[in-house]
């Protein structure tokens, strides 16, 4: 068969696809008009659930995975809620059909232009885009009327704040209507494609080159030069067609002026973000089903326990912040301006009740705007739907209910002999009373969800841990677990591919939306490290590594801390607290089996500390029933054992061909054992 005509079938398919889209937004319409006239919410978290496990259990009868067909859907339902949104929105605040005018910073192509153009790509009538050389003048072509939009850049995730922009904030009267969260690539573009060994100088706006300082620092003798505006960097480039010279900007730029892209991606974090405000000179009403931001600036007296009363008023009302942040107070030496973001409608009670209490607890008090939040949340399939099983009301797990903190405090007393002397540590339930719950990119450890961790002991290669993430994912895996740096007995054992190892693991967790663990064995390699993963693993053997835990501690990355093959539970406890007391408190406590006079197993698993640190501590609690059984057959029934004592989790070391495997094959689960144990614990 020829390939013309295979591309043929894929277009017809691609049509019948496109038709079907086109068929399912227009019944959504049909959807919105009825929730709009009954009063309906907008979403409904359990249909959307459901619905998902249906297409996930429809789509692998087709032979479609479980990821695959949520991504698709994800996106269905988003174009859905976003198609509603803007109904009544548009319902809420009416506007005569005219040309638009969007003003914002720099020329065509900047990144300005292109964030604008996705905001207003909804608009029913027709937008006209405008570059102005500076911030201030597109705050001041909107006040003027000459503009009805402007659109400014507030934030980057690697870069910071943009400073002028937030000054500007407190001295316009403009409101904020929308915002905008553009996902920023920089490209390093030339008049030519030379090597980048040649280049000279890089043009581009100080932002931009913020952003990418790890790049530009491996560039020998290379100036950089300072721009207004990336695309502007770009045209000049184009106009001196010096071959010396390049720009970081958009490849959209690139090409817009003719330049090829000599390199991709050279941002310091690969999930680089500008936030771009929308402001216009009227505020706009927001429909309370839609969730949206509230904006303020407000100014406290400069004495103690100011601004924590000013921020008790959020606390009260349960009202989240997004950003708190300060400026200098202009006129007022080392006094501040805080400017906060927090979930909420103006018009909600509890907003207003808000607002009542912070204009009795500060000196000054701005509205900046209420508007539509960028981000709407994707419900994730539940675990018992990827495991294609129902779900189940499981009987208490032993040690799941949380004893008060009198009990723990007795309980520790009665531990210790009576001797009330010893202080309490901060990991205790007697500090806090409440369980610790970490979030990590979307999975939730130490709350109500069981929490399974898995993959391969070491990252051998791409398509290996490309596999096993795939897996993860399918059979309701939260998190990828890989070992790049191997503490091996034997120096001729495999000692794992380090930092490149990493890569590899941490670009197949983020093509399948799974966070990455990986263990750390160097105090110089933490803040490395900590870079790419989510998740840094403490090992057995490092578990008194006070050198190791006192760096663990200065990074803001969870750590999974594993008990020592022969740690009493006060012993592991204190390990944990040296953490936490020293600045990091998202530390996991990983029961991984102890060494006792027993030699038929590697460990033996000690289940019973399980419901007794969840009694004496407030830190989620795993197990990893792989190294203590050391014997492939024993790991499943170890792990629905572990299972029936309550942990918050469990890691579990798997692999495409064991018997292949680098290290720890004897142990590690083929995929289909992994998938009978992942249905066993979510089955009906």
């Amino acid at each position: 068969m020829e390939i013309d005509v295979l591309r043929d079938r894929i277009n017809s398919i691609d049509a019948q696809i496109l038709k079907l889209l086109s068929e399912r937004r227009s019944v959504a319409r049909d959807v919105i008009d009825l929730k709009k006239s009954q009063g309906m919410l907008l979403r409904d978290a359990r249909r959307e659930e459901d619905l998902l496990a249906q297409r996930i259990d429809e789509g692998r009868s087709h032979g479609l995975d479980a990821h695959f067909v949520t991504r698709v859907f994800h996106e269905i339902l988003d174009d859905s809620v976003r198609a509603q949104e803007l109904v009544l929105q548009q319902g809420l605040n009416r506007e005569e059909a005219r040309l638009l005018r969007v003003a914002y910073q720099g020329i065509e192509g900047a990144y300005s232009q292109l964030a604008a153009k996705r905001f207003f790509a909804s608009n029913a009538g027709d937008v006209s885009y405008y570059g102005y050389p500076t911030f201030a003048e597109v705050v001041d072509v909107v006040e003027e009327n000459i503009a009805d939009y402007g659109l400014l850049p507030v934030e980057n995730t690697t870069a910071g704040n943009i400073n002028e922009v937030y000054d500007l904030l407190s001295r316009t009267k403009l409101q904020v209507v929308g915002e905008v969260i553009f996902q920023v690539d920089h490209c390093l573009l030339a008049c030519e494609e030379v090597p980048i060994s040649l280049i000279r100088r890089v043009l581009s706006h100080p932002q931009a080159l913020a952003q990418c300082t790890r790049f530009l620092s491996q560039l020998r003798e290379c100036r950089q030069e300072f721009y207004v505006d990336t695309a502007m960097a770009v045209r000049k480039v184009k106009e001196d067609g010096d071959p010396t010279q390049a720009a970081i900007a958009s490849e959209e730029a690139g090409k817009l002026y003719g330049l090829k892209v000599i390199q991709r991606k050279l941002a310091d974090q690969p999930e680089n973000y500008t936030r771009f405000i929308v402001a216009a000179r009227k505020p706009i009403r927001v429909d309370y089903r839609i969730p949206c931001k509230t904006s303020i600036i407000m100014a406290t007296a400069h004495q103690p326990g100011a601004l924590n009363k000013a921020l008790d008023a959020f606390y009260r009302q349960g009202i989240n912040l997004t950003k708190l942040d300060a400026r200098p107070k202009p006129g007022s030496p080392f006094e501040y301006l805080f400017y906060i973001d927090f979930e909420g409608n103006l018009e909600e009670d509890r907003v207003q009740k808000t607002l009542a209490g912070l204009r009795g607890s500060t000196t000054f008090l701005k509205i900046l705007g209420c508007y539509p939040m960028e981000s709407r949340q994707k419900t994730p399939p539940s675990a018992q739907a990827i495991a294609h099983q129902r779900p189940r009301s499981s009987p208490r797990a032993v040690g799941e209910e949380e004893p008060p903190a009198a009990a723990v405090s007795a309980l520790r007393s009665e531990e210790k002999g009576g001797d009330q002397a010893e202080e309490a540590r901060l990991i205790d339930r007697s500090t806090k009373a409440e369980s610790t719950v970490l979030r990590i990119r979307g999975a939730e450890i130490g709350g109500a969800e069981f929490v399974v961790i898995a993959g391969p002991c070491s990252v051998e290669s791409e398509e290996q841990v490309r596999l096993c993430a795939r897996q993860v994912k399918e059979c309701g895996g939260k998190m990828l677990r890989g070992g790049c740096f191997k503490p091996r007995t034997s120096p001729r054992s495999f000692q794992g591919l380090g930092f490149e190892g990493l890569e590899l693991l941490v670009r197949a967790g983020r093509e399948y939306d799974l966070p990455v663990v990986t263990e750390v064995l160097s105090p110089a390699d933490v803040v490395a490290v900590a870079e790419l993963a989510d998740v840094l693993l403490v090992g057995a053997r490092n578990m008194q590594n006070y050198g190791l835990l006192g760096e663990l501690a200065k990074v803001n990355r969870p750590v999974i801390l594993k008990r020592g093959t022969t740690a009493s539970l006060d012993e592991f406890l204190d390990a944990a607290e040296y953490i936490f007391a020293r600045g990091n408190h998202q530390v996991i406590l990983c029961e991984r089996g102890i060494r006792t006079f027993e030699t038929v197993t590697r460990n033996t698993l000690d289940l019973g500390a399980i419901p007794i640190i969840k009694k004496r501590s407030h830190l989620p609690v795993i197990v990893d029933p792989s190294h203590a059984a050391g014997q492939r057959d024993l790991v499943v029934p170890l792990a629905l054992a572990a299972h029936a004592v309550g942990p918050h989790g469990m890691m579990v070391e798997i692999h495409p061909e064991p018997e292949k495997a680098l290290s720890d094959g004897p142990l590690a689960l083929r995929f289909e054992d992994f998938a009978e144990m992942m249905d066993e614990i979510y089955q009906g």
